[in-house]
């Protein structure tokens, strides 16, 4: 969340954030995301929606809770970055959480 007198751009979108947020936590809540994220529900659920029609992760339910699973080796999209995968940017952003790579 952007603070008073702070900058107001980010170097990622919060598509990259809500990415990151799965990452840390698959069963992560759209109402937590969109906390951390400093956004709203449904615009996280919407980002959800792009990263699944997109392929970058897979829901599914485990009881009344979803569950992501993330597509790591799927290139980044901006052509600038194609030659990289979306799991190189997660490894180096959560490098200190002590990231395990998830299968998929």
């Amino acid at each position: 969340m952007v603070k008073t007198g702070e900058p107001t751009w980010t170097f990622l979108t919060n598509h990259g954030h809500v990415l990151l947020c799965i990452s840390r936590d698959p069963r992560i809540r759209a109402r937590d995301i969109a906390a951390q994220v400093g956004i709203t529900e449904r615009a996280t659920q919407s980002i959800i929606a792009d990263l699944v029609a997109a392929g970058y992760i897979t829901r599914s339910r485990e009881g009344r809770r979803n569950r992501y699973e993330l597509h790591e080796g799927l290139p980044l999209r901006h052509p600038i970055e194609q030659a990289h995968q979306v799991g190189e940017l997660l490894r180096v952003l959560t490098e200190s959480d002590n990231y395990q790579p998830r299968a998929g």
